[in-house]
């Protein structure tokens, strides 16, 4: 046990060290092509990645390193890289949290898990069809993470109650759990609210644009893509091998745990209208716009989750207290967001980004095809390496950097790059882990999740050169047409 003890604390160490020397060697040998302060910058992304995959040290603490080296380094003004720890997408990730925390508390978050959920019947096709569409249409309204911190647990329970308490060995366990794990990263895509990753690409976006993004815009040309896709994975995952066909008594487990919560109580209720309308807020922006310019997503969310400290609850106190929203609160989450945005910075006020896209555009790269294909594989290998939102702040300011240096229209391939990173099956990093802490052997994730990648890939280049090729408005927002 020491001498184990003793090897991982080596191996840490030298993973450690090997970020910094990365960076390095990164600054010495790209300087020429990228310049001295481009290639620090991608030697931070390179570091930062190298970090991620090997996790010497939490994640979390990663997400601190952009300033750390921007302090050192001088690579870019310091306030354009701290300001990513305080922006609107920090805001609305806290806002949305205020407004979700008090669920736990009054049940309404195992409600709509356990509603959804009964419908569920004993055939194991029936299991994976169920368990993977709730998951991709809750993501679609909340964080893929809280989605799958809540419906995890609730099927390890599930296949606990039809008498397989062994998880690590556990066969109806396998295509479940993948199908949540899987399911939330896929759903997602559906809204801006699915994920971080989609926050970071909307700010890029519209620090590019100038103008501010209206989330249906986004619900609108990603949602046929959704269907195309989710019914491409659930096919996939009908087509597993299944050693067990049927887990008799899961309906039943799910109706009659139902049936145990009562009728909708007063706080559920409250917690279910503030929910509502900030989601109908997001969504209806351009019809108060004008009207209430400051009142983007962001600071509604705020605002009705700030409500929950004054809302009297049922037993007299608040709604939520800031105890609990302080124990709650995904800090690391909001700062592992914010260092990918803070590493985009880097890389786009360093000149690398203007310099990457003068290389992409003497490439054979025209915009077509070809150009589809590399952009879902650059930002589909740094999203299963390490996850969405750092593909999301690498990828975009490189998108809309080659698409300025060819004369292209940045938005298809925007949106074509949003689709890429919105997919990660291969191995337990970011929501990907909450399954594999229940117990799903991380190695039959990297076995079935290689093809479901190899297709998943197929599906949004298809799909993506398709609508850039044959549907107008797959490239055109409102706003931005003169």
């Amino acid at each position: 046990m020491e001498e184990e003890k003793d090897h991982e604390y080596k191996k840490r160490f030298i993973y450690i060290l090997l970020g910094p020397v990365i960076f390095a060697l990164s600054a010495l040998l790209l300087k020429d092509a990228l310049t001295l302060r481009g290639a620090q910058a991608v030697g931070t992304a390179f570091w930062l990645i190298f970090w991620w995959i090997t996790r010497p040290v939490h994640i979390t603490v990663t997400g601190i390193m952009p300033v750390v080296v921007n302090a050192i380094f001088n690579i870019v003004p310091m306030a354009s890289v701290t300001a990513q720890y305080a922006s609107d997408s920090i805001i609305l990730i806290f806002g949305s949290t205020l407004i979700c925390l008090p669920w736990a508390a009054c049940g309404l978050d195992r409600r709509v898990a356990l509603k959804a959920l009964s419908l569920i019947g004993p055939s194991m096709k029936s299991q994976i069809t169920v368990w993977l569409l709730a998951s991709i249409v809750l993501s679609m309204a909340l964080p893929n993470v809280m989605v799958c911190a809540l419906f995890t647990p609730i099927a390890v329970a599930m296949l606990s109650a039809a008498g397989y308490d062994d998880i690590p060995n556990c066969a109806p366990a396998i295509p479940i759990l993948l199908a949540i794990g899987w399911g939330v990263s896929l759903g997602g895509s559906g809204t801006p609210l699915g994920g971080a990753m989609n926050l970071v690409a909307i700010s890029y976006l519209e620090e590019f644009t100038g103008h501010e993004f209206m989330y249906i815009d986004w619900v609108v040309r990603v949602l046929p893509y959704l269907v195309i896709a989710a019914a491409v994975l659930l096919i996939s995952m009908l087509l597993m091998p299944m050693k067990v066909k049927r887990l008799d008594g899961t309906k039943e487990y799910f109706v009659e745990s139902y049936r145990e919560l009562g009728p909708m109580k007063r706080d559920e209720k409250i917690c279910s209208v503030l929910f509502i309308v900030a989601m109908l807020a997001a969504f209806t922006r351009p019809l108060y716009a004008d009207i209430l310019p400051g009142l983007a997503p962001a600071y509604v969310y705020l605002t009705l989750g700030c409500l929950c400290f004054f809302i009297t609850a049922s037993d007299k106190g608040f709604l939520l207290k800031w105890e609990t929203a302080q124990k709650g609160m995904m800090w690391g989450m909001m700062i592992l967001f914010a260092g990918g945005m803070a590493l985009g910075k880097l890389i786009n006020d360093s000149g690398a980004t203007a310099r990457i896209a003068d290389i992409v555009s003497n490439l054979a790269l025209d915009g077509g095809l070809l150009t589809v294909v590399v952009l879902v594989i650059f930002t589909r290998m740094i999203s299963e390496v390490t996850n969405g939102t750092t593909a999301a702040a690498v990828s975009v300011p490189i998108v809309f950097g080659f698409t300025s240096e060819l004369g292209l229209n940045p938005i298809p391939y925007w949106f074509i790059t949003t689709l890429a990173y919105n997919a990660e099956f291969l191995l337990p990093l970011s929501v990907r882990a909450i399954p594999v802490a229940y117990g799903l052997d991380a190695n039959k994730m990297l076995k079935y999740g290689t093809p479901m990648t190899i297709i998943s890939m197929v599906v949004v280049v298809i799909f993506g050169y398709a609508a850039l090729k044959l549907w107008p408005m797959f490239g055109e927002l409102p706003y931005l047409i003169n």
